[in-house]
């Protein structure tokens, strides 16, 4: 049986479909599971070994020259690539009509199937028109967690249930030692993931001051990394007022993996790189400030903490209580 899964974006969404990929591979072992990816996640999606082949979509990218040569003819590749197999299912987990569009580009083996939502979870951007191209759409509940939602519409078509934990199956390459980053301190470490798109999902500075300083108290250094100049120059003022922070250069995305999973502890907000942390199982604390806990939480691991919610951010005692659980 031929599979593909179109989950475009973003960092963490994508990350969330991993235990979906372990589902079918549990109880189709012989399955060939492809994914449509966003092309700077392609190496997130490498990670897991029971994708067989990832076939990279540059939308972001060429929506801003569409008349460009260049972008037509790397167009007209992706369409080959996503041609080059027929496929008995195709999953849009996404439920957005550029997924679906990509979705019905794909060509059916005979009986196969378009799969994709019924509608939207609560406060998710999912466009109702995309279920135009569907041959079936699932319907799931309003407050359906975004890994078990995957899950889900994978079981219903599939005809199995979803039990057990979620297995994200990811697992970071093998480096030689001239691939390995510089940044590595030579001891147990602790990241902040401070850094969000959204100003509401942020946690005060003065917080985080507050946290590295408990830190320091056990030696342990913190590492501060970001990905844009305003991240940089808070992670830059944040370090100014800490003993023990370090302000990292800017990180590929896989070293920004790498970092997640080898820490000794991560602190984060409602961000792709602490949902990494977290499907790494490692001890993560994860912060929710202004986004609604239940979509997002990681809740397959006593290493995870989960805190705060929308309108309701945590307080420092209650991160503080949280290390201490985390680290005895």
């Amino acid at each position: 049986m031929n599979i593909l899964i179109v989950r475009v974006s973003s960092l963490g969404d994508v990350v969330h479909n991993m235990p979906m990929v372990s589902d079918i591979r549990r109880h189709y072992p012989d399955a060939n599971i492809d994914w449509v990816v966003e092309e700077g996640y392609t190496e997130l999606v490498r990670m897991n070994p029971d994708v067989r082949r990832i076939i990279p979509i540059a939308l972001r990218r060429w929506r801003k020259n569409l008349m460009s040569t260049a972008i037509r003819a790397e167009i007209a590749n992706f369409r080959r690539q996503l041609k080059q197999d027929v496929y008995d299912i195709v999953f849009d987990t996404q439920g957005l009509l550029k997924t679906s569009v990509v979705m019905r580009m794909v060509r059916l083996a005979p009986g196969g199937q378009r799969v994709g939502l019924a509608n939207a979870t609560q406060g998710s951007g999912y466009e109702p028109l995309s279920r135009l191209f569907h041959t079936k759409s699932i319907r799931v509940d309003l407050h359906t967690h975004a890994v078990l939602r995957a899950r889900l519409v994978a079981a219903k078509v599939l005809n199995y249930g979803v039990d057990g934990t979620a297995d994200f199956n990811m697992r970071i390459p093998v480096m030689n030692f001239a691939q390995l980053p510089s940044w590595p301190p030579g001891m147990p470490y602790v990241v902040f993931f401070h850094g969000t798109a959204r100003a509401e999902k942020r946690w005060p500075s003065s917080n985080w001051v507050k946290i590295a300083r408990l830190l320091a108290e056990r030696g342990l250094p913190v590492l501060l990394p970001w990905g844009n100049e305003a991240e940089r120059l808070s992670a830059e003022q944040m370090a100014s007022q800490m003993s023990n922070a370090r302000v990292l250069p800017k990180l590929p995305l896989m070293e920004a993996v790498l970092l997640a999973q080898r820490a000794t502890l991560v602190v984060g907000v409602d961000t792709g790189l602490t949902h990494i942390a977290a499907a790494f199982m490692r001890p993560t604390i994860e912060l929710y400030c202004d986004s609604p806990r239940w979509k997002t939480e990681g809740n397959w691991s006593s290493q995870i903490i989960n805190l705060g919610d929308q309108g309701a951010s945590p307080t420092v005692d209650e991160v503080a209580l949280a290390i201490n659980t985390l680290l005895p």
